[in-house]
């Protein structure tokens, strides 16, 4: 079993090291047959920069985006998972506490700028940690 999550995109855009790649994300359902009348599937068109020293790939050409199951694990936490218990974990502290709910819940909220905010101070860090790679078709 292979542990790597793979999209086929299409080069944007090649500057030095850094490659732009569009991909179009897809539910399961979006290559069916009959998509467009059931108007549950959807997809998405993103741009993947990645970072490589590689530079024979040409704007318009066909590449394999990858990245480890791990690499979407430790995204998908920074992004929802941490927040969730934060938010969660400083709402019911101060619920116990004693304060009222709206208060709390504004509170927990706004406990998320700091996150943030520390997110975006790391953001060199975090985008040595989340990597794609990429390879021609």
């Amino acid at each position: 079993m292979e542990n790597k999550i793979k999209h086929v995109g299409v080069v944007e855009s090649v500057n030095g090291g850094r490659i732009q790649v569009r991909i179009i994300q897809s539910s399961a359902c979006a290559s069916c047959k009959v998509a467009k009348q059931c108007h549950t599937s959807e997809s998405k068109e993103k741009v993947v920069d990645i970072y490589s020293d590689d530079t024979e790939y040409v704007i318009g050409q066909r590449v394999m985006v990858m990245a480890s199951y791990k690499v979407g694990l430790v995204a998908v936490s920074l992004a929802m998972l941490v927040p969730l218990v934060l938010m969660t974990s400083i709402l019911f502290l101060l619920t116990a506490c004693g304060y009222d709910e709206i208060t709390a819940a504004v509170v927990s909220l706004l406990s998320l700028i700091p996150y943030y905010i520390i997110l975006f101070i790391f953001r060199n860090q975090i985008n040595k940690r989340v990597t794609f790679t990429i390879e021609k078709l």
